[in-house]
């Protein structure tokens, strides 16, 4: 048999380069998946104009959601909501973007209620100087308008208090 040159075919290199960056895209999709997948799981996406919409719904619910599906019907419009806080000492811990828990208490101490879990502290207006520190303090908080009517109803027959989340 006679010796042969080595047989070079033009633009077989292209093929192996469109195979290369095929296989990169796919690697970037499967990147950008599980990436969307964790991001989804820890509940770090975005999930409304300003993040409360999810906070809300749990605080109404009373646990913390988690899962997709319950993050797609938790649509809940938040409302400012003034409260009245017995403790005015503790009012001047809270700054705005604080997180809260709001309890009161049965006039005999026995009944203890949590009427919003994980509220916003939206503002801390500034006390009057002449008024009674004996009056509390007044703080904004932004809750569901179903959370806000129990606040404004309990805040008219007991004393409420906070504890920060």
């Amino acid at each position: 048999m006679p010796a042969f040159e080595p047989v070079r075919v033009r633009g077989g290199g292209g093929h192996r380069l469109r195979r290369a960056l095929w296989r990169q895209r796919r690697v970037l999709a499967a990147g950008l998946a599980l990436t969307a997948a964790a991001l989804a799981a820890t509940g770090l996406g975005g999930d409304g104009a300003d993040g409360d919409t999810a906070r809300g719904a749990r605080m109404r619910e009373g646990g913390t959601a988690g899962t997709a599906p319950e993050r797609a019907r938790q649509s809940v419009p938040l409302v400012s909501a003034p409260v009245r806080i017995a403790d005015a000492a503790t009012v001047r811990l809270l700054r705005p973007g604080d997180r809260v828990d709001v309890i009161t208490a049965a006039p005999t101490g026995s009944d203890v209620r949590v009427l919003a879990k994980g509220a916003r502290v939206a503002d801390v207006p500034q006390p009057p100087v002449e008024g009674p520190a004996e009056d509390g303090a007044l703080i904004v908080l932004s809750v569901p308008r179903a959370v806000a009517a129990s606040l404004a109803g309990a805040g008219i027959s007991a004393r409420l208090a906070v504890t920060l989340c």
